[in-house]
């Protein structure tokens, strides 16, 4: 019956982790986890369910939880929307200067404007997303 008990709290345990987030409670529910199994196997006295519930707790807290948020915290990044485009190569559709311009990136058109005031950049030429302003490409010339 405790082995019951200890599954509940495990599953209590695992549903407060998502909202929490800090891997505590995910390790504590390892515990009740652990215990709930060597009651159901063992069905030894309650105090040995909780040495077990405790020893696994801990030994989850010190040597899983630490790599798990190192993991969790340390992810690569990935570049979405128009900070993926920074860096890109371009192709001038149509006459780019510092106001004005059109680039095709990846098969999108973009409007575009040249990163220096003083460039201006003929169609065909091969150019260097620099950074996205807006809704316009600002460009380098490659």
């Amino acid at each position: 019956m405790s082995a019951l008990l200890w599954l509940a709290a495990a599953i209590v345990l695992t549903v407060a982790e998502m909202f929490g987030g800090e891997l505590v409670l995910l390790m504590l529910a390892g515990g009740a986890l652990a215990a709930a199994g060597v009651d159901f196997v063992f069905e030894p006295p309650l105090w040995v369910d909780g040495v077990v519930f405790a020893l696994v707790s801990v030994l989850l807290l010190v040597a899983v939880r630490p790599i798990a948020r190192r993991h969790m915290l340390n992810r690569p990044a990935v570049l979405m929307n128009t900070e993926a485009l920074e860096g890109r190569p371009a192709v001038v559709t149509e006459q780019v200067d510092a106001t004005d311009g059109r680039v095709k990136i990846d098969g999108d058109v973009w409007s575009a404007r040249a990163m220096d005031p003083s460039q201006v950049l003929e169609p065909g030429t091969h150019v260097t997303v620099v950074e996205i302003d807006g809704a316009t490409a600002v460009v380098w010339r490659a």
